[in-house]
């Protein structure tokens, strides 16, 4: 695991910490062409020799410490360049967030087949069989969409006028699903940690900001609406945190 660590550290290093924008914007312009690509993927593989190879010199300088993993460094850095390099060729304005996150995406997953190949980790499909893994796993996914069309369909009945919702300052677009996934989510982390202020403290929070904003609004139903959903969101996360649990015995880490 501390080799993975290492990795990790390089690639946080080199793509956030010395990655300067004047060099960010002269490969979007010129792609393939910039020298800042080559730099920077020089600069990737530099950063892989030394966080893998000084821990291994034992007080004084050592060559053969520093490069023993110049192999898989290799292999990494000519990857970071092929991935920087398809990222700058395909993305524009419109796809910019959405290649940041195929290129962090790709990074990461070279970074953990190298690692897997170097420590040689076997992968065991026998976990999908085990019900410690499957209950998380199937809660997760269901408090995701599913729980979100579910809170829909229950109070759509009662959705808001759009004047309703203009005089109350409007919304981000989609953002109460994304909110209401985020804090479930959260729920179901802290009752497997056996956490239960945390439910608290995100109940709270979210009163705070949430229900000050609907109070500015001077409307009733509104408030109901929005207070419905919210409770029916918390309370669908606790149950099924709760069901998971104990369907998958593990124990709150709290006890």
């Amino acid at each position: 695991m501390a080799l993975l660590l290492q990795l990790f550290l390089a690639h946080i290093i080199g793509d956030f910490f010395l990655q300067s924008t004047k060099g960010i914007h002269n490969k979007e312009r010129k792609k393939w062409r910039s020298p800042y690509l080559y730099m920077h993927t020089l600069l990737h593989f530099l950063l892989l020799l030394l966080l893998t190879g000084i821990p291994r010199m034992s007080g004084s300088f050592s060559l053969s410490a520093l490069l023993y993993f110049w192999k898989p460094a290799l292999v990494i850095a000519v990857l970071h360049l092929l991935i920087d390099g398809c990222k700058v060729q395909f993305q524009n304005i419109h796809t910019r967030r959405s290649w940041f996150f195929i290129d962090q995406g790709l990074h990461l997953l070279v970074l953990l087949v190298v690692w897997g190949a170097v420590q040689n980790v076997q992968l065991d499909p026998t976990l999908l069989t085990q019900t410690k893994v499957l209950a998380p796993l199937t809660a997760a996914l269901f408090l995701l969409t599913p729980t979100s069309f579910i809170i829909k369909t229950v109070i759509s009945k009662w959705s808001p006028s759009a004047a309703t919702l203009t005089r109350a300052g409007g919304s981000l677009e989609n953002a109460g699903e994304v909110i209401g996934i985020l804090e479930r989510l959260l729920i179901l982390v802290f009752v497997f940690l056996g956490k239960w202020e945390g439910v608290g403290f995100l109940l709270a929070a979210k009163s705070v900001f949430r229900f000050g904003d609907l109070k500015e609004a001077h409307d009733m139903k509104l408030t109901e609406y929005v207070l419905i959903g919210t409770l029916l969101s918390f309370g669908i996360a606790m149950f099924i945190a709760l069901l998971a649990q104990k369907v998958s015995g593990i124990m709150p880490l709290a006890n």
